[in-house]
């Protein structure tokens, strides 16, 4: 079956984590487990995909004119696959300036998971990605509802500039997204109902899935693992000014990070979202 999954978040939501379990589970190999062999589709955001499935130099395009191009990007490559893709993304789910086609096509679209999580560890977590400890510059990112990501005017990397939005306006804007399912994933579920939750990412993937399959792609991606690999070997997605990209994992670390004043502009910029979610109470009290 050809088409892609979007495997959409938020950064450092588990998306690398998810990455891992969906190649570990498809991989039919014997030899082990390897962060830097992990692949289960490009990133939407690839500038060697755009450049190979266009014919054309980025480098030499307009910000408008690569925009204009993503959609048939990605038919072309969903349509010289042999099987479906599993995309990382960290577009949000927007439009061209016609206000009414999507820069990703729901017509070679199979679904989408939304990976979601807190937004307080989110912003630790953000943070030391980048290779500083600044939570307020994360925050500024993290509310801000034009948000880019890879966006520097002056230097061409790897990445196209990906819109992010603010955290609110990212999931919701795949939440609200038509003509293909969603399946909305907290990173927090991952971590206290590993077996129920990669359950049900295996199932709205379409695998063949049985208990002891979970549980060993699972127990090859657990946190610690993945760490301790990256110790060993390194991690190619690890931005340079970090200092690990597997650094914590886990859920509530920011109490220890973020003051009253962080915490309090965090919930009145994504209030709603947070509730929605189950991140917050209706008197205002963080649930992780």
């Amino acid at each position: 079956m050809k088409g892609i999954y979007w495997l959409a978040s938020y950064p450092k939501s588990g998306n690398t984590w998810t990455r891992a379990f969906i190649w570990h589970f498809l991989d039919k190999r014997e030899t082990a487990f390897d962060i830097n062999s992990l692949f289960t589709g490009p990133i939407s955001s690839s500038r060697d995909i755009f450049d190979e499935y266009s014919g054309l130099e980025s480098g030499e395009l307009s910000w408008d004119e690569i925009e204009r191009l993503r959609p048939e990007v990605f038919r072309a490559a969903s349509a010289q696959t042999e099987g479906p893709l599993y995309c990382k993304c960290h577009d949000a789910y927007s439009f061209l300036p016609d206000g009414q086609t999507p820069i990703i096509p729901p017509d070679v679209t199979l679904g989408a998971l939304c990976l979601i999580r807190n937004p307080m560890d989110v912003c630790v977590s953000f943070a030391h990605h980048g290779g500083h400890k600044n939570y307020d510059r994360s925050l500024k990112m993290m509310n801000d509802p034009n948000a880019h990501l890879v966006r520097h005017p002056h230097k061409q990397g790897e990445q196209l500039p990906q819109r992010l939005l603010s955290w609110s306006g990212f999931i919701e804007s795949w939440t609200y997204a038509k003509g293909f399912p969603v399946k909305v994933v907290r990173y927090e579920d991952m971590k206290q109902k590993p077996l129920e939750t990669f359950t049900g990412i295996a199932c709205f993937l379409g695998f063949e899935v049985d208990q002891s399959s979970i549980e060993e792609a699972l127990e090859a991606t657990r946190f610690e693992r993945l760490q301790e690999q990256e110790k060993n070997s390194g991690f190619k997605e690890k931005l340079p000014r970090a200092k690990r990209f597997f650094r914590k994992g886990q859920i509530g670390s920011w109490r220890e990070e973020l003051n009253d004043a962080q915490v309090a502009a965090i919930i009145e910029s994504h209030r709603d979202v947070m509730r929605k979610y189950g991140y917050l109470d209706e008197h205002d009290q963080v649930l992780y």
